[in-house]
C-alpha cells in the first residue's frame, strides 16, 4: 500500500456527515461508531470529536494503521509523531496536520500543499473550516496561519513529497512547491537586522526563524518555538552558527546577515 491509496480513502469520504438529531449534529459519525465509546459522551458515548479518529480510519482502511496513532485526542497524536522523531514544521502529502496553538485543537490529512496553503482533507469541520463541524471536508488553508501548527510524517515504504528541506531524515523527498500543486517559488524573509533581536523582540518572525532552526536540527527549545525572542532562540541560532563554521565570538546567537539568507526563513505572511 502506498501514500496514494491512503489520500483516495481519505478524498472518498468527503462529504460523509455525521448524526443529525434535535435540530443540530450531535458528533456521532461512522468513525465514532468504529474507534468505540469513550464515556462522558452523548450519544450513548459516540458524541465525542472525531477529527482524530477521522485520520485512524483513514489510515486504518489503507492497511497503514501502524504508521499513524490510533487515538481520539489530537494532543495524543501529535505526541505520538513527536516521540518517533517523525514531526516537521513543513507540510508533506500524506502527512498529519496538527492545528491550534499547541497542536491540540483540530487534525487531518494534507494532499497536496504550494508555497502559500496545504490542501487537506478534515474530519468534523464544516464549510468555515472550524474545528467543531458536520462532516468530511476537503479545505484549502493558508500554511503560515498561527492555526497550523506542523506536521506528524507516517512511517511508510516509499515515502512522499516534502516542502523540508530535511526531508530525507524522514524517507521523503523534498519537492519545489511547482512539483506539488504548480506553487509560485517560496520568497523568505529579509535580514531584519542585528538590532531588532538584541531588542528581545516579540514577532511571528521569531516563530518563523525557531521553526527553521528545529528543522535544520539546531534546536535548543524546550518549549517552542514562539513569537518571543528568548535565551532559548539565541542558544538555537548559535548552533545554527556552529553548523555553518563559525566559532568564538561569530557564534554567539546573534542573528546575522550571512547566516540569516543561509536559514531561508519564509516569508511571514
Amino acid at each position: 500500500m502506498s501514500i496514494e491509496n491512503l489520500l483516495s480513502i481519505a478524498k472518498a469520504e468527503v462529504g460523509t456527515k455525521e448524526k443529525f438529531s434535535g435540530g443540530h449534529w450531535v458528533n456521532d459519525s461512522k468513525y465514532n461508531r468504529w474507534f468505540g465509546r469513550i464515556p462522558g459522551y452523548s450519544q450513548g458515548g459516540y458524541g465525542w470529536p472525531w477529527c482524530a479518529a477521522f485520520v485512524s480510519w483513514v489510515a486504518h482502511e489503507a492497511s497503514h494503521a501502524d504508521a499513524f496513532p490510533h487515538s481520539a485526542s489530537c494532543g495524543v497524536g501529535l505526541n505520538w509523531f513527536k516521540n518517533r522523531a517523525r514531526f516537521s514544521w513543513y507540510p508533506a502529502v500524506g502527512a498529519q496536520v496538527f492545528f491550534g496553538s499547541s497542536g491540540g485543537a483540530h487534525t487531518g490529512i494534507v494532499y497536496a500543499y504550494d508555497a502559500d496553503h496545504i490542501y487537506t482533507y478534515e474530519g468534523n469541520t464544516n464549510a468555515a473550516g472550524g474545528a467543531e463541524g458536520d462532516g468530511v471536508y476537503a479545505k484549502k488553508r493558508a500554511r503560515r496561519d498561527a492555526y497550523v501548527y506542523g506536521y506528524g510524517y507516517p512511517n511508510i515504504a516509499g515515502g512522499s513529497v516534502s516542502a523540508d528541506p530535511d526531508a530525507a531524515r524522514f524517507g521523503y523527498r523534498h519537492a519545489k512547491v511547482s512539483d506539488v500543486v504548480g506553487g509560485s517559488k517560496p520568497s523568505y524573509e529579509v535580514f531584519p537586522g542585528g538590532d531588532f533581536f538584541k531588542r528581545r523582540p516579540k514577532s511571528p518572525i521569531v516563530t518563523a526563524m525557531g521553526k527553521r532552526l528545529v528543522a535544520v536540527g539546531c534546536s535548543a527549545y524546550e518549549d517552542g518555538p514562539g513569537p518571543q525572542w528568548t535565551d532559548a532562540d539565541r542558544a538555537s541560532y548559535a548552533k545554527w552558527q556552529r553548523k555553518r563554521g563559525f566559532t568564538g565570538a561569530d557564534a554567539d546567537g546573534w542573528p546575522g546577515k550571512t547566516t540569516w539568507d543561509a536559514l531561508k526563513v519564509p516569508k511571514v505572511k
